[in-house]
């Protein structure tokens, strides 16, 4: 069931203590420690006109309930720029109705416009929840990841 109101919109300087509280909540999700250093670098991310990274976030009924930071990226094989998302949640008391599809749903309309021919995007392997989402509007590549640690 969707909100009754649900906009899908830019993030905005006035979301930023809503969006704190989100993005708060994705990295609890994710076990990873989030400090007031890494969420400010991320906001003003966002804000930098200069900067890669982009955002969108759900407004539903008034209250922010979901974010997705994306970004373009090169596609050396295909010549050209395709899409990455790097961050999607939705808040657990909004999540059955949704908006995380509307979310994708959004940035699917942004890559068209802007010609890129694919999204690309990870999730844990044991997100069965969004894998399901992810499994209706997207197809599984069969890709693994590795992170290379530099030892900082």
């Amino acid at each position: 069931m969707t909100p009754k109101l649900l906009l899908i919109r830019p993030v905005q300087v006035s979301d930023q203590s809503a969006w704190r509280r989100l993005f708060d909540g994705y990295a609890a999700f994710y076990q990873v420690p989030m400090s007031d250093e890494i969420a400010g670098n991320v906001w003003s991310w966002l804000h930098d006109p200069d900067h890669v990274l982009e955002g969108l976030v759900a407004e539903a009924n008034g209250n922010l309930a979901g974010l997705a930071h994306y970004r373009c990226m090169p596609s050396p094989l295909r010549g050209c720029d395709a899409g990455f998302l790097d961050d999607l949640f939705v808040d657990p008391a909004a999540r059955g109705q949704r908006i995380g599809e509307s979310l994708l749903n959004e940035l699917h309309k942004i890559g068209q416009a802007r010609g890129w021919p694919f999204i690309r995007w990870i999730t844990a392997d044991d997100n069965y929840r969004a894998r399901a989402l992810y499994d209706r509007l997207a197809r599984k590549t069969s890709w693994n990841l590795y992170d290379m640690a530099l030892g900082q």
